[in-house]
């Protein structure tokens, strides 16, 4: 069991319970999924730039990512509808944890000039969205082999009811927010 899940359990719970008022076990807000997507305009010029990032986006989340397609034309940026222009990936589970755990203690501090993840990247529904500019801060990727550096979106979503109620969640997960 991942350690993050256990700290969920052990220190999380009882001190939403305390500060939020909540009498029941299950209006604490929790993990539900995180999604990893990244949109690439290149796919239509190059379809072998898919492949590359799947690969990517494999070894990152341990999951096999989809293909995601244009739902309608765009005749500016030369797209047709159904054509490739990126991939993502759902993680629930324990994978979801471990891979949290990963980006919190291994990928942000990695990141160059890290100050902490903005505060304002909530939703207003209690999920937060999170934009990584270059893929090889992940320990998985290796440099040697990146065709091109990506960027991708980490989008957590959360059971929470409003923003205030997942900023202190993943506060207490560990998140290292930005000072405001």
């Amino acid at each position: 069991m991942p350690m993050l899940k256990d700290r969920y359990h052990q220190e999380v719970i009882p001190t939403m319970m305390k500060e939020q008022g909540y009498k029941n076990l299950m209006q604490v807000p929790r993990l539900e999924k995180i999604v990893l997507n990244i949109s690439m305009g290149e796919a239509v010029q190059n379809p072998r730039a898919i492949e590359a990032a799947t690969s990517d986006l494999t070894l990152i989340s341990g999951q096999k990512p989809i293909i995601t397609r244009a739902k309608k034309p765009i005749a500016a940026f030369k797209l047709r509808k159904g054509m490739p222009i990126g991939i993502k990936v759902t993680i629930r589970g324990s994978r979801m944890y471990e891979f949290l755990e990963r980006l919190i203690h291994a990928v942000l501090p990695r990141v160059r000039d890290f100050q902490g993840i903005p505060r304002d990247g909530f939703d207003g529904y209690g999920n937060y969205n999170l934009g990584i500019k270059e893929q090889i801060v992940f320990p998985e990727i290796d440099y040697d082999k990146v065709d091109k550096i990506r960027g991708l979106q980490v989008s957590i979503i959360t059971t929470a009811r409003n923003n205030e109620e997942a900023r202190r969640f993943l506060e207490l997960m560990g998140m290292p927010f930005a000072r405001p």
